[in-house]
């Protein structure tokens, strides 16, 4: 595909029916799509799903300047060198649920991705070192630990960028989600929904876009209620304690100021209360004391661990507002971002006590606001620059207040608790600048070179120049290799830095196994690269890519304690090898993919954060390598979808998703004592169903168009584990979802 000023783009592994898409090698994939509007003057144009409209002079214009404006933004950040797999609209639609699907569901079929609890994904062996990005523009990290903050309603489409990345990406970059939001032209109209099922499961949802002069807008939002906000401890088919109540909004506005200017304010709010599921059948840690707190009664008995009651809040929201130019020679996005996030833990105060000698309500926040410019100047047909900065200032906050059991020299415990009140803020930076250069050395050969600095001032203080280098090969139609290097510099997340005050805790029942409290540390890695994508047949593709990271200071987080926070803590030393095999095939209604990956990520030697380990397990990683606790060796993912009746007002599409996993680690007893993460939880697979029937421009709904869905998640009901509850940072055990049979309507304004 060519681009502009002549360079030559990859794009891999396109699915025609725009189901999944998976370019794997290099290319400026224009994720804003081309210009579906090309003829000028008033003449019939095909609507897209059979039908017949028209469309004057004037509006036709309103989509060639939007979405030409969205191709140079795309533009900005290519992916030249890496490995990107690409979700269309079609590509979430086909997906069982859709729209009212968690995010971490649509990118589970992205080949190396693998599943945690908490909702958390692990990309390429790395926990959590994922960067999100909203129209090309990065969010600053928050504390949301359940599920994320922004939903797969909020995504046109998205794309999932690993391996080697080009310099515009720095600070998280195992992998880079980059969701193109809905808009007032892409998604005209409004819609209403409705969709739930079993275990009390409501999401009612509407959204609505339109463009208006040089205006175009569009906002949605949605509402969750049900019990399954966590994963179950118990393999049980519903969880004690479960219940969950959502609610999220994102609103986008766009001026075009004339066809080389728009500027556009993107705002979006997420709120999230759950209940932390029970594990019945825990044994007593502490005796029970007389216990009396806000004004409960005396406490004879100690509660029942399956009748605790803790809670988590969870608030995101963000803005961001973005200034693009795009001329013949030189295209720029400039971008002000904020967003806030807090966290908030309510223990039982009485259970809390009783199993772990200490209740604590413990409450995180993080404000971040910054600024993000991109420019790409297209120097020749041989030469295109580009360049930028990322710069954030944030402050974080932690307070919490716990009760505690006094304890004596001869380990007596007290029945009379104190209180222990912590808290810490702190206020500091990160930055970034790059410049790169993709050269076309010749019609088949593209080297894209650059370099970045970083540097982080919080916590910890750190800087590096990193450079980043690739090779793209395309020795044959169809065929392309690619090669490539990046030294990386990852700052530890800011807000998941444990900040207590250990010696708070001294003389209590909370007191750690040890004092020892080393700052976290900035990770610095080595990244190797290497692929090969071919395709086949005209609908049919392949592709192989394996990777290598060298790491010190490796960056890994885990719970420690009943507040689920994770923190932060390195080993001094990472490896991180794998290799993935993808394919695909598409004709007509029909898609089919699947991937295949293999990982292995291992660590040694925790030197930051010490307290939070059992002082065998810090002797035992101090002369051993150790699996992480995220790392599974294995992982899998396929999927398809059909059409009947594609040609008619009353298509039905059948699509289903498989996802397998060889089991995340946990620890492994031997005669010897405990190997930290020495073993893993059994291996699983689950399959998902979706059908969904639409009735478009139907008389008797006044011309409006009415979708219905059944999904069933989990179709032959397996039980299995993601988390036994052993490992190093892992608290309780969880299990994944049982069946759920989930139906919706959604009916077009």
């Amino acid at each position: 595909m060519m681009g502009r000023g002549g360079a030559i783009y990859a794009v891999l592994a396109l699915v025609a029916s725009g189901t999944l898409s998976q370019a794997a090698q290099a290319g400026d994939v224009e994720t804003g799509g081309k210009p579906s509007v090309t003829s000028t003057g008033d003449q019939p144009q095909n609507g897209g799903d059979g039908s017949v409209r028209k469309v004057d002079s004037r509006e036709e214009h309103i989509h060639v300047t939007a979405r030409r404006l969205d191709q140079a933004r795309a533009a900005l950040q290519p992916a030249i060198g890496a490995t990107q797999t690409n979700f269309s609209r079609k590509a979430i639609e086909a997906n069982p649920g859709a729209d009212n699907a968690p995010l971490n569901s649509i990118l589970l079929q992205a080949p190396g991705v693998a599943q945690d609890s908490y909702g958390q994904i692990h990309i390429r062996g790395d926990h959590n070192d994922v960067q999100f990005r909203l129209d090309g523009v990065a969010l600053p990290e928050g504390v949301s630990v359940f599920g994320q903050a922004l939903m797969t309603r909020f995504a046109h489409s998205m794309s999932l960028t690993t391996g080697v990345l080009p310099a515009e990406y720095g600070f998280r970059q195992a992998g880079v989600i980059d969701i193109q939001t809905k808009n007032g032209v892409s998604d005209e109209g409004g819609t209403l929904s409705g969709y739930g099922g079993v275990r009390d499961y409501v999401q009612p949802a509407i959204q609505y876009g339109g463009h208006w002069g040089q205006w175009d807008g569009f906002i949605t939002a949605d509402a969750v209620h049900n019990r399954v906000g966590i994963e179950n401890t118990t393999p049980s088919y519903n969880a004690i304690h479960d219940l969950s109540n959502q609610y999220h909004v994102l609103g986008h506005l766009r001026y075009t100021l004339r066809p080389e200017t728009r500027f556009s304010l993107t705002a979006g709010l997420s709120n999230a209360w759950y209940q932390l599921p029970n594990n019945p059948g825990q044994q007593h840690q502490f005796a029970t004391p007389l216990f009396k707190a806000d004004n409960r009664p005396v406490q004879e008995d100690a509660p029942d661990s399956s009748h605790l009651d803790e809670h988590q809040q969870q608030i995101t929201d963000f803005a961001i507002l973005s200034w693009q130019e795009d001329h013949e020679k030189v295209s720029a996005q400039t971008s002000a971002i904020l967003r806030y996030s807090s966290m908030r833990y309510s223990p039982d105060w009485v259970g809390d006590l009783v199993y772990n000698g200490l209740a604590q309500q413990a409450a995180r926040s993080v404000f971040s606001s910054g600024v993000q410019s991109d420019v790409t100047w297209h120097v020749n047909r041989t030469h295109t620059v580009r360049g930028g900065v990322q710069a954030y200032g944030e402050r974080a906050v932690s307070k919490s207040s716990s009760l505690v059991y006094p304890v004596d020299e001869e380990g007596t415990v007290s029945p009379q608790t104190v209180k222990v009140h912590d808290s810490s803020g702190k206020t500091g930076a990160l930055y970034g600048v790059y410049l790169q250069d993709e050269w076309h050395l010749a019609r088949s050969l593209v080297f894209n070179g650059g370099v970045r600095f970083d540097g982080v001032e919080e916590y910890v203080h750190a800087h590096q120049l990193s450079p980043r280098v690739s090779l793209v090969w395309t020795p044959w139609h169809g065929g392309r290799f690619h090669v490539g290097y990046a030294r990386y510099l990852t700052p530890p997340p800011f807000e998941t830095i444990g900040t207590t005050s250990l010696d708070r805790f001294e003389g209590t029942s909370a007191a750690p196994a040890n004092y020892q409290n080393d700052r976290v540390k900035a990770e610095r890695a080595n990244y190797y690269d290497v692929g090969f994508m071919q395709q086949l047949t005209r609908h049919w593709h392949v592709g192989l890519d394996a990777y290598w990271k060298q790491a010190k200071n490796l960056i890994d987080e885990g719970q420690f304690g009943a507040p689920v926070i994770l923190t932060a803590f390195n080993y001094h030393r990472g490896r991180v090898r794998g290799v993935e095999l993808t394919t695909d095939y598409s004709t007509g209604p029909l898609t089919l993919y699947g991937n295949l990956a293999v990982s292995r990520a291992t660590g040694k030697e925790i030197t930051s954060a010490q307290w939070n380990f059992d002082s065998d397990d810090l002797h035992y990683m101090r002369n051993h390598w150790v699996h992480l606790d995220h790392d599974q060796l294995i992982t899998a993912s396929a999927g398809g979808s059909y059409a009947f009746f594609h040609r008619t007002n009353h298509p039905l599409q059948f699509s289903g998703t498989m996802i397998y996993g060889s089991g995340l680690r946990k620890d492994r007893e031997t005669a010897g004592g405990t190997i930290p993460n020495g073993a893993h939880v059994p291996q699983y697979v689950t399959f998902n169903l979706g059908l969904v029937q639409a009735l478009r421009h139907m008389p008797w709904l006044g011309g409006h168009t009415m979708q219905l869905r059944l999904d069933v998640i989990n179709l032959f009901d397996r039980r299995y584990m993601l988390r036994d509850g052993s490992g190093v940072g892992v608290g309780a055990p969880q299990y994944g979802l049982r069946r759920s049979v989930m139906g919706g309507v959604a009916l077009s304004l």
